[in-house]
């Protein structure tokens, strides 16, 4: 055995990758996955295309590879989170289009709850679920009589991987449903009367490191073993080698998500972080705080296809550095709101300081510092609310993480070292790690940490002093974001 395939099913798109016993890439392919939007804030995919580009992404980077299905020692997956399907268990076939975490139908139904004590939100899985139960009286009764499964994205992959022998999911993805009970480690009894969800439609809660069960020799031409489950965020962090209490990264995509390992107790917070399983690795659970930016890469996004100001996402960086400074401009990226620790979805992106000097570099240098200042007040939050020191280097992945200017933004605003590992993908190298480790392909976390490459270290330039005088006069800008407008 020569080789670990890991998946990475994110909400755009499906990846794959097939990593060597030194953790170096030999082959990977990726594939876009569609959606759709049958009502406003709606957003709904088709299960069955999600799997079969999965399976697609697979093969082609197997064969990139060049190794053999007999050569794959172990198969891992993360996936998005909260992501809603529900299927038959006789048949296999989906019920209903998943329901993407980002939908925001059940938004009513969510702030309903909370007035009864329990505490969800629409982007969870737990009124998801509830919505598609109350479609008909027959759904309900076919769950009551245990003929439909329940799963998070990759509970219906791991499904599938297994030829419908596995239901199962890990504790990190669970502890994103708003149906698992935080502190006692199992499915939340009271949620689960309270939303009339029967019990017996759950998947299996088990490590996210270990074997659930083999691929059918057809599917690939031989078995392979798939033994890892984790949510793409808490995959990432493994994949940064975050294993200890205070490690902390981000990882730069569409959004900036935070996340800052808590140790094996569970933190809470009142500023707009949300308390999560890392993994689970035999008995023990480890925990983070998890804060998001909501717009980071989508503001650069913004500035190519709303501004004109980029004909390429991968332009920023050179226009960013072709100026000394941003020339007084400055930039708040709410395009979708103000997540951690704000909390206000009624925010809106604001650009000020603008003069007849200003140019398109300038803007786009206020934005990447923007993006930055954002991501220093998640991680802020994330620390003071836990009570945990910052470290003295954090950790970044995620497509936007090979925007050098943006992580020496990020040194320069956190006052604190950046660094990037070589394959910006952390979530799939976090899920190839935790599949080896559960084979013995790698034998233990040392070995692994021999086998993590950098790709680059960011000092942070500025004083104490101009870092904090910066970062003040940011913070005005963030009362005109709020307002959402005049």
């Amino acid at each position: 055995m020569r080789a670990v395939l890991a998946i990475d099913e994110g909400t755009t798109g499906v990846r794959a990758y097939v990593f060597d016993p030194e953790a170096r890439v030999l082959g990977q392919a990726y594939r876009e996955i569609d959606a759709s939007y049958p009502a406003p804030g709606w957003v709904e995919q088709d299960p069955i295309a999600v799997w079969q580009t999965t399976l697609a992404v697979c093969r082609t980077a197997m064969s990139r590879a060049a190794v053999a299905p007999r050569d794959i020692a172990a198969l891992g997956v993360c996936t998005q989170r909260a992501t809603t399907t529900v299927w038959e268990r006789k048949s296999g076939r989906p019920i209903y289009p998943a329901i993407v975490w980002q939908d925001t139908r059940t938004a009513p139904r969510a702030a309903e709850l909370a007035q009864q004590g329990v505490f969800t939100n629409a982007m969870a899985s737990a009124t998801k679920l509830e919505w598609i139960l109350e479609l008909s009286p027959s759904i309900r009764s076919r769950a009551e009589r245990g003929e439909l499964c329940f799963g998070t994205m990759d509970s219906w992959l791991v499904w599938n991987l297994t030829g419908g022998a596995a239901h199962v999911t890990d504790h990190s993805n669970a502890s994103c449903t708003t149906l698992y009970e935080l502190f006692e480690g199992s499915w939340w009894t009271h949620v689960l009367q309270v939303l009339r969800i029967p019990e017996r439609m759950l998947p299996e809660l088990r490590s996210s490191s270990e074997v659930y069960g083999q691929t059918p020799p057809d599917l690939f031409g031989a078995p392979i073993a798939v033994s890892s489950i984790a949510g793409d965020q808490q995959a990432a962090m493994f994949g940064e080698l975050g294993w200890y209490k205070g490690a902390a990264k981000i990882t730069l995509g569409t959004s900036a998500m935070a996340d800052v390992h808590t140790g094996t107790e569970v933190t809470l917070s009142a500023h707009g972080a949300y308390p999560l399983v890392l993994w689970s690795l035999g008995s023990e659970r480890c925990f983070c705080l998890e804060g998001t930016t909501i717009a980071a890469g989508a503001a650069v996004q913004w500035l190519r296809d709303g501004l004109h100001v980029l004909p390429r996402i991968e332009d920023a960086a050179a226009l960013a550095a072709s100026v000394p400074d941003h020339g007084g401009v400055w930039a708040v990226p709410a395009f979708q709101g103000l997540g951690t620790p704000h909390m206000n979805p009624a925010a809106r992106a604001v650009i000020g300081g603008l003069s007849r000097a200003s140019t398109a570099a300038h803007i786009v240098k206020a934005m990447l510092e923007g993006i930055a200042f954002r991501c220093r007040e998640v991680l802020t939050t994330l620390f003071s609310d836990s009570g945990l020191p910052r470290p003295e280097r954090i950790r970044v992945d995620g497509g936007a993480a090979a925007n050098d200017i943006l992580l020496q933004c990020l040194a320069d605003a956190l006052g604190c070292e950046v660094e990037r590992p070589a394959s910006l993908q952390a979530s799939v190298l976090g899920a190839a790690f935790l599949a080896g480790l559960a084979v013995n392909f790698w034998s233990d976390r040392e070995e692994l940490r021999e086998h993590w490459r950098s790709g680059g270290i960011f000092v942070p330039r500025w004083s104490a002093e101009e870092r904090e005088e910066r970062f003040a006069r940011w913070q005005q800008a963030i009362a005109a974001a709020r307002l959402g407008g005049l």
